[in-house]
């Protein structure tokens, strides 16, 4: 019992590594208030779940278009540097969307102007920090700093959505962006106490053309890396729209208030700390996993569909949150152990894309398919992607489930920790 734990908690040995979740912990509480009082503040203004679907693809736009460039940035420079730049910029948009919320001259136009710089921000941020966990740890441990991770994120969807229930039932829905804005000031401090001499640092890629398409050519040519994050952009498009479908499901499906949503989206946050909990004493990695998991994950969407009242939609959801940060920690940590070091940066911007990226597509669809045909159905579309995209990938990866390190396709030494230089 007492090995189990310790090999759940590996990473939080690491200095560096309990900073950045400290840092993680706080400011990701921060965006879930932003997250769920923004889809109030568009429901309010609007009364329209397509209105919602539309400001998460305004969010998630900038991601779709900038990430594949971004990634080529993150190769080229610190990791530190930009993830300290890109925290005080997202500070700053969620300062702006707060002010004009307080101050009652909000008007949709502008929720959709700020999720767009916020999302800009996030294309640079999302694969510096997928990158950064692996300075801060190593290859040894990467698996179970991102279960961990994933744990921490899923804690703040615990914590940030009961907050802005709160917040929004008895102060407004401005103070949640406010208090979101002042996170990101826990991150600065964390990352700038960190000791760099700690860090497993990743070779640099010296500036050059056509570093993009290099990138581009080198998932198609791996072809772990070309079906995992094929299947991970149909799933992120369809079945990872929760901000979009979830209120429009706690208002119109089950009659609810603000309160109903934070109640859904804090269940489903509790799954996922309890299966990332889990996980992270296991920390298996393999397409033989992910495939498994994500089938798990679908099957738990399908629940969720179903359930015919709140309390049967709640333990659906909790099953559903295990599965979900399960999979997602699974996945990225096979595509980063599977990347080059000097491609990963690039490999994790196409991760982005993926995850994040195809939400501009999804969002309006699955916020269509709740407005007109109800949100039973915008939730039973996701589960047949993770679904049916699940099958397709073990068929296509068939007689190849074990995760293959990058450094035997190369012939280089795979001693744990080892931080190889390109060949």
């Amino acid at each position: 019992m007492k090995g189990s734990v310790s090999r759940t908690f590996t990473a939080l040995r690491i200095r560096n590594y309990r900073l950045y979740i400290v840092g993680q912990l706080i400011s990701q509480s921060g965006t879930w208030m932003q997250t769920v009082a923004q889809g109030w503040l568009v429901l309010q203004l609007s009364g329209s779940g397509t209105a919602v679907g539309l400001v998460t693809a305004f969010q998630f736009v900038p991601v779709l278009l900038l990430a594949p460039w971004a990634g080529v940035v993150v190769d080229r420079m610190p990791k530190r540097t930009l993830i300290l730049a890109t925290q005080a910029v997202a500070g700053l948009q969620a300062l702006l969307l707060g002010l004009v919320t307080v101050t009652d001259v909000v008007e949709l136009w502008m929720v959709y102007a700020v999720a767009a710089v916020f999302g800009a921000v996030t294309a640079f941020d999302n694969p510096t920090r997928q990158s950064f966990v692996l300075e801060l740890v190593g290859r040894k441990d990467l698996t179970n700093a991102i279960t961990l991770n994933s744990v921490c994120m899923n804690g703040a969807r615990v914590v940030g959505p009961g907050a802005a229930g709160a917040a929004i039932a008895t102060i407004g829905i401005g103070p949640c962006f406010l208090f979101n804005a002042a996170s990101y000031l826990a991150v600065i401090a964390m990352v700038l106490i960190m000791r760099t001499e700690e860090m497993h640092l990743l070779p640099r890629v010296p500036r050059q053309k056509g570093q993009l398409r290099e990138g581009v050519a080198y998932v198609r040519s791996v072809p772990e890396l070309r079906v995992g994050l094929t299947m991970m952009a149909v799933i992120g498009t369809l079945a990872y729209e929760f901000q979009v479908i979830l209120p429009i499901m706690a208002e119109f499906t089950f009659d609810g208030e603000a309160g109903t949503y934070a109640l859904m989206t804090g269940t489903m946050g509790v799954g996922a700390v309890v299966g990332g909990l889990i996980g992270a004493g296991r920390p298996r990695t393999g397409f033989d996993v992910i495939t498994a998991t994500a089938i798990w994950f679908g099957a738990s969407l399908a629940a969720l569909a179903v359930s015919p009242t709140l309390p049967i939609a709640l333990v659906a959801l909790l099953v559903m949150g295990g599965f979900s940060v399960t999979f997602l920690s699974r996945a990225n940590a096979t595509v980063q152990l599977t990347a080059d070091p000097v491609m990963r940066g690039r490999v994790m911007s196409l991760w982005t894309v993926a995850f994040m990226g195809t939400t501009p597509l999804g969002g309006p669809i699955i916020g269509w398919i709740g407005e007109h045909a109800g949100a039973r159905w915008g939730v039973a579309t996701g589960a047949a992607a993770a679904i049916l995209s699940s099958l397709w990938a073990r068929h296509a990866l068939r007689g190849r489930p074990r995760l293959q390190l990058w450094e035997e396709r190369a012939g280089a030494p795979t001693s744990p920790g080892a931080m190889p230089a390109h060949p």
